[in-house]
Protein backbone atom coordinates (compact mmCIF):
# COMPACT_ATOMS: atom_id res chain seq x y z
CA UNK A 1 0.00 0.00 0.00
CA UNK A 2 3.05 2.37 -0.60
CA UNK A 3 1.31 5.61 -2.02
CA UNK A 4 -1.34 5.30 0.11
CA UNK A 5 -2.89 8.87 1.36
CA UNK A 6 -5.57 9.35 4.26
CA UNK A 7 -8.90 10.82 2.27
CA UNK A 8 -11.65 12.77 3.58
CA UNK A 9 -13.78 9.88 3.20
CA UNK A 10 -11.14 8.18 5.45
CA UNK A 11 -11.15 10.92 8.01
CA UNK A 12 -14.76 10.63 8.66
CA UNK A 13 -14.50 6.70 8.94
CA UNK A 14 -11.85 7.43 11.65
CA UNK A 15 -14.13 10.28 13.17
CA UNK A 16 -17.16 7.89 13.63
CA UNK A 17 -15.26 4.82 14.92
CA UNK A 18 -13.46 7.11 17.53
CA UNK A 19 -16.33 9.04 18.50
CA UNK A 20 -15.06 12.23 17.65
CA UNK A 21 -14.89 15.04 15.19
CA UNK A 22 -11.39 16.69 14.13
CA UNK A 23 -10.56 20.01 13.80
CA UNK A 24 -9.39 20.21 10.09
CA UNK A 25 -5.68 22.36 10.45
CA UNK A 26 -4.22 23.63 7.36
CA UNK A 27 -1.94 20.33 6.62
CA UNK A 28 -3.83 18.18 8.89
CA UNK A 29 -6.71 16.52 11.16
CA UNK A 30 -6.33 16.68 15.09
CA UNK A 31 -8.76 14.76 17.15
CA UNK A 32 -9.06 15.09 21.28
CA UNK A 33 -10.18 11.67 22.79
CA UNK A 34 -11.12 11.73 26.10
CA UNK A 35 -12.24 9.55 29.03
CA UNK A 36 -12.55 11.26 31.95
CA UNK A 37 -13.74 8.10 34.15
CA UNK A 38 -10.61 6.30 33.12
CA UNK A 39 -8.45 9.44 33.71
CA UNK A 40 -7.28 9.27 30.03
CA UNK A 41 -6.94 11.81 27.13
CA UNK A 42 -5.08 11.33 23.88
CA UNK A 43 -4.72 13.80 21.06
CA UNK A 44 -4.34 12.03 17.56
CA UNK A 45 -3.04 14.05 14.43
CA UNK A 46 -2.72 12.43 10.82
CA UNK A 47 -0.54 14.28 8.52
CA UNK A 48 -1.84 13.15 4.83
CA UNK A 49 1.41 14.95 3.20
CA UNK A 50 3.77 15.40 5.49
CA UNK A 51 7.62 15.81 4.14
CA UNK A 52 9.95 12.99 6.36
CA UNK A 53 13.32 13.09 5.11
CA UNK A 54 13.60 13.20 0.88
CA UNK A 55 9.71 11.70 0.79
CA UNK A 56 6.08 12.96 1.24
CA UNK A 57 3.57 10.41 2.97
CA UNK A 58 1.51 9.81 6.19
CA UNK A 59 2.09 10.69 9.34
CA UNK A 60 -0.08 10.09 12.32
CA UNK A 61 0.99 11.40 15.96
CA UNK A 62 -0.23 10.70 19.10
CA UNK A 63 0.24 13.18 22.42
CA UNK A 64 -0.74 11.89 25.85
CA UNK A 65 0.29 13.20 29.17
CA UNK A 66 2.86 10.98 29.25
CA UNK A 67 4.24 10.30 25.75
CA UNK A 68 4.29 11.43 22.17
CA UNK A 69 3.97 8.19 19.67
CA UNK A 70 4.81 8.96 15.97
CA UNK A 71 3.92 6.50 12.96
CA UNK A 72 6.08 7.66 9.89
CA UNK A 73 5.02 6.35 6.31
CA UNK A 74 1.83 5.34 7.22
CA UNK A 75 0.91 2.64 4.78
CA UNK A 76 -2.76 2.00 5.90
CA UNK A 77 -5.42 1.50 8.26
CA UNK A 78 -7.63 -0.47 9.46
CA UNK A 79 -10.98 0.31 11.21
CA UNK A 80 -12.90 -1.79 14.66
CA UNK A 81 -16.17 -0.69 15.23
CA UNK A 82 -16.94 -3.26 17.86
CA UNK A 83 -13.55 -2.79 19.36
CA UNK A 84 -13.64 1.05 18.80
CA UNK A 85 -10.64 1.14 17.63
CA UNK A 86 -8.27 2.21 14.43
CA UNK A 87 -4.81 0.36 13.65
CA UNK A 88 -2.81 2.55 11.82
CA UNK A 89 0.08 0.32 10.42
CA UNK A 90 3.40 0.97 8.48
CA UNK A 91 5.62 -1.60 6.59
CA UNK A 92 9.26 -1.67 5.28
CA UNK A 93 11.00 -4.89 4.15
CA UNK A 94 9.42 -7.44 5.96
CA UNK A 95 8.38 -5.36 9.33
CA UNK A 96 5.39 -3.78 10.37
CA UNK A 97 5.10 -1.36 12.87
CA UNK A 98 1.21 -0.89 14.30
CA UNK A 99 -0.26 2.13 16.69
CA UNK A 100 -3.50 1.41 17.57
CA UNK A 101 -5.44 4.26 19.53
CA UNK A 102 -8.88 3.64 20.84
CA UNK A 103 -12.20 5.11 21.35
CA UNK A 104 -11.41 5.42 24.85
CA UNK A 105 -8.42 7.60 24.56
CA UNK A 106 -5.75 4.45 25.08
CA UNK A 107 -3.19 3.71 22.10
CA UNK A 108 -0.63 1.17 22.06
CA UNK A 109 2.29 1.09 19.76
CA UNK A 110 3.90 -2.38 17.98
CA UNK A 111 7.29 -1.51 15.95
CA UNK A 112 9.65 -3.64 13.61
CA UNK A 113 7.27 -6.74 13.92
CA UNK A 114 8.18 -9.87 11.52
CA UNK A 115 5.23 -9.55 9.31
CA UNK A 116 5.66 -13.66 9.01
CA UNK A 117 3.72 -14.02 13.09
CA UNK A 118 1.10 -12.37 11.85
CA UNK A 119 -0.33 -15.23 10.10
CA UNK A 120 -0.29 -19.15 11.29
CA UNK A 121 -0.34 -20.80 15.26
CA UNK A 122 -0.56 -17.64 17.67
CA UNK A 123 -0.59 -20.51 20.48
CA UNK A 124 3.10 -21.41 19.43
CA UNK A 125 4.43 -18.03 20.23
CA UNK A 126 6.05 -16.77 23.67
CA UNK A 127 2.89 -14.86 25.62
CA UNK A 128 5.32 -11.07 25.26
CA UNK A 129 5.07 -11.70 21.22
CA UNK A 130 1.35 -13.25 20.78
CA UNK A 131 0.04 -9.82 21.73
CA UNK A 132 1.58 -7.81 18.63
CA UNK A 133 0.89 -10.95 15.89
CA UNK A 134 -3.23 -10.51 16.93
CA UNK A 135 -3.90 -6.90 17.33
CA UNK A 136 -1.25 -6.60 13.91
CA UNK A 137 -2.96 -9.51 12.20
CA UNK A 138 -6.20 -7.53 11.57
CA UNK A 139 -4.30 -5.39 8.98
CA UNK A 140 -2.23 -8.40 6.89
CA UNK A 141 -4.57 -7.57 4.31
CA UNK A 142 -2.98 -4.34 4.21
CA UNK A 143 0.31 -5.71 3.62
CA UNK A 144 2.37 -5.10 0.23
CA UNK A 145 2.34 -8.95 -1.52
CA UNK A 146 5.52 -8.23 -3.22
CA UNK A 147 7.49 -8.07 -0.09
CA UNK A 148 10.19 -11.04 -0.85
CA UNK A 149 10.03 -11.67 2.80
CA UNK A 150 6.79 -12.09 3.23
Amino acid sequence: MSGYRFTDKDIEQISRVLGVEPVTRADHYHFVLDNPEKGRKLSLEIYPAQQVGDQESNLVTVYTPNAHIQLHHCTGYVVSESLGEVVFVGEDQGRISGLIVEKEAACSLYSNVDRRILSGDFTRLAPEVMMSSIALSVAEHLLSLDDPNR
